[in-house]
């Protein structure tokens, strides 16, 4: 289960495109892809998981802000965020209702883009479009449910939703189960570890390939962590 972030960048600036994916590689947190024009950009969302696209403005084949619209009209949801020589504000808000999250003027300085980068990622991670790897199944919890390789849906409860987030944002650590108590039901005195042992039980029955030996979602150390 990586959890590095794969970015794609897009520029037909040949060294820019290469030193901003190389400054970028240099973080374990990511994993990056490029393209050199808006076609190659698009078939790369739709044949890839991409968790942030940097789109430039200036491409060769076609307008950067008309790319945003087909790929948001064709159904890419991760954060995008926009690259312009022009800094002005009509610049910005076309770049913006065309459907960018943010916007970098150039030249820009790396540690901002690398800021905006991490935000819009921590905005997305919360929203109602996140979509998420655990082992053999795309997670998403606006929807509560979790897509299998092949398109079957598992529908999930609310708290089982909960449940899976709070242990995916773990990063493989073991989350005590008091923990994961006040995460997913908050302070309240009449729910107990059985209650959680229950949807965990339940959780595994959809989930794992033999519920009675759990290989993605275990039992370690007084909790419970997902594995890959």
């Amino acid at each position: 289960m990586s959890k590095a972030h794969r970015l794609l960048v897009v520029d037909d600036d040949h060294d820019l495109r290469e030193t901003l994916a190389e400054q970028l590689a240099l973080h374990e947190e990511f994993d990056v892809a490029t393209a050199e024009n808006a076609s190659a950009a698009m078939n790369t969302v739709r044949n890839e998981r991409i968790d942030l696209a940097i789109m430039d403005v200036g491409l060769p084949d076609m307008d950067g802000r008309e790319a945003v619209k087909l790929m948001r009209k064709h159904g890419f949801r991760s954060p995008i965020i926009m690259l312009t020589a022009q800094g002005s504000d009509s610049d910005t808000v076309l770049g913006l209702e065309a459907g960018a999250n943010d916007y970098v003027p150039k030249p820009f300085k790396f540690a901002v883009l690398l800021a905006r980068i991490r935000a819009q990622l921590r905005q997305y991670a919360a929203s109602e479009d996140a979509v998420f790897q655990i082992g053999p199944y795309s997670f998403k919890p606006g929807a509560k449910l979790l897509v299998t390789e092949s398109g079957s849906k598992l529908k999930l409860t609310e708290k089982e939703t909960a449940i899976l987030r709070f242990l995916y944002r773990a990063d493989q650590q073991v989350v005590p189960r008091d923990t994961l108590l006040a995460e997913v039901w908050g302070y309240n005195a009449n729910v107990t570890t059985h209650t959680l042992e229950t949807h965990i039980y339940r959780l595994r029955q959809k989930i794992e390939p033999d519920p009675s030996s759990a290989s993605l979602l275990v039992t370690e150390g007084g909790g419970y962590k997902l594995v890959p």
